[in-house]
């Protein structure tokens, strides 16, 4: 069982809530919050409203797993932002929550979370990003034609998710464990994570090296120094991560 995933999923279906078929939805007939389209594709058939109210929350977690949760990296989330994000995806698409979160962040917005996305999340404390996400969640909603017939109904589930993701951020951790303190050296490595991490440090310290180089007497005003510092800061972040996941599966087997 992971508690993580199903303690997501639970709070996603108190608002997601049984079979409903709404004239004004677009989604149509959907039951678990899984539209009759979405059960269409992951059965690969068509199938009737009739299917759509037969369908067992059994296999609505498994298509939650795969389509939403995997689809935003749950699991490689910081507590609480995983819950405000799969929620987000499964309200209005992985692509789009992914988006918003790169949007917050202020990375590259290719709606697809790889090594820059995940370097980046360690630059943030997760309650104040998961208050931007929410934000800007919350503005996109207002701007759909719906939101004046579903709008309180959202805006309420934005809201508690914010909340409880918050609390969960606060806790550090969502699977139930009393130990949340860091430890020094976990503390140290995250201090180390954000200054590798961090774009700006690297386009200061660009600039500085470009200076001392003038002060040589090399040209250095043809140099692009923004290309230079997304392109080494990109590079970075995806050797930390690759790093990272290296540490962590040598950590884990020493665990077994």
């Amino acid at each position: 069982m992971n508690s993580t995933f199903d303690r997501a999923l639970d709070a996603v279906l108190r608002h997601e809530g049984g079979y409903v078929d709404h004239p004004a939805d677009p989604g149509g007939a959907t039951k678990f919050g899984i539209t009759l389209a979405t059960l269409g594709d992951w059965r690969g058939r068509a199938v009737t409203k009739a299917d759509v109210r037969a369908l067992m929350r059994e296999e609505a977690a498994v298509i939650y797993r795969a389509r939403y949760w995997d689809a935003v990296r749950g699991n490689e989330l910081p507590s609480g932002l995983d819950l405000a994000l799969f929620d987000f995806a499964v309200n209005s698409g992985p692509s789009r929550a992914i988006s918003t979160l790169q949007e917050a962040l202020g990375v590259q917005v290719d709606g697809r979370i790889g090594p820059v996305t995940m370097a980046a999340l360690g630059t943030w404390d997760t309650k104040t990003l998961v208050a931007a996400l929410c934000e800007r969640r919350l503005a996109f909603l207002r701007r759909l034609a719906t939101f004046p017939l579903f709008g309180r109904g959202w805006t309420r589930r934005v809201e508690e998710i914010a909340r409880e993701a918050k609390v969960l951020a606060g806790r550090g951790q969502i699977s139930g464990s009393n130990d949340s303190k860091p430890r020094k050296d976990e503390a140290s490595m995250d201090i180390t994570k954000t200054v590798f991490s961090s774009r700006t440090i690297w386009a200061n310290g660009i600039g500085l090296v470009a200076l001392l180089l003038s002060w040589f007497g090399f040209d250095t005003a043809g140099i692009d120094k923004s290309a230079l510092t997304d392109s080494l800061f990109q590079a970075v972040a995806a050797i930390s991560f690759v790093a990272s996941t290296f540490f962590r599966v040598i950590a884990s087997k020493k665990l077994l």
